[in-house]
């Protein structure tokens, strides 16, 4: 089951230095352009997942994050005015699917409630891969770290002894979770996977000016069973 699997923070679909305007179709090109199967995505307007998948032929879920309230109001004035509005224009971290699997179930589970709700949400495709994504509280490494077991845990529990892979901006930049191996990452982004073979390093393709997290991808061989740590 070759898998390339590309987790990347939106930044609320903003650019850095700020474009001034909706940055959708530039955001869509990039990941076009790119080669993967699963994309794990932290801070997308909410509005953004669907017609991501619609124009790239894939399947999307998501779950919210913070700043949502009002969400109506808030995506008209993100729309028209998104570096002014910035992280108030509403988030969510999304997954989305393409190359043939399907997304057959989707589960969420709030990692915390305060200082800002933190959220991972994961789907299992029809291979029986678990796929999940985080974005983790910034600026407190413990509590981050509590976070990403949580995470960590719960991907272990739904996959059962079968495969899993957990990326994000997990807001640390080192780090290790039970059960899982470091697949590769950037400063604070990572994949972690489970009972997949890591099939070569990490891969950062270029995005122009676009967010303030660069895009990873890793490509991840066959099904590895025997190495699959134990729960």
């Amino acid at each position: 089951m070759p898998l390339r699997v590309i987790t990347w923070n939106l930044k609320h679909g903003r650019a850095v230095p700020s474009a001034g305007h909706e940055l959708f179709d530039e955001f869509c090109a990039a990941l076009a352009q790119w080669e993967w199967d699963v994309a794990l995505l932290q801070e997308v307007p909410p509005w953004w997942p669907a017609r991501l998948g619609a124009r790239l032929g894939a399947q999307s879920r998501l779950v919210l994050t913070s700043r949502n309230a009002g969400l109506a109001l808030r995506r008209a004035l993100a729309i028209r005015w998104p570096d002014a509005i910035k992280s108030h224009g509403g988030g969510c971290n999304a997954v989305l699917v393409r190359g043939g699997q399907a997304i057959v179930e989707r589960r969420a589970l709030r990692l915390c409630l305060l200082p800002e709700r933190r959220w991972l949400v994961a789907v299992r495709l029809s291979s029986g891969l678990w796929a999940g994504t985080v974005h983790l509280t910034g600026g407190r490494v413990r509590a981050a770290t509590r976070e990403a077991h949580t995470a960590a845990g719960a991907m272990v529990a739904w996959a059962g002894g079968g495969p899993a892979v957990l990326g994000g901006d997990f807001n640390v930049r080192s780090l290790s979770l039970p059960g899982f191996v470091w697949a590769g990452g950037l400063l604070v982004d990572h994949v972690f996977v489970r009972g997949l073979e890591v099939a070569a390093g990490a891969e950062v393709p270029e995005r122009g000016r676009l967010s303030d997290h660069a895009p990873v991808i890793v490509s991840l061989g066959d099904l590895t069973p025997a190495a699959t740590p134990a729960p």
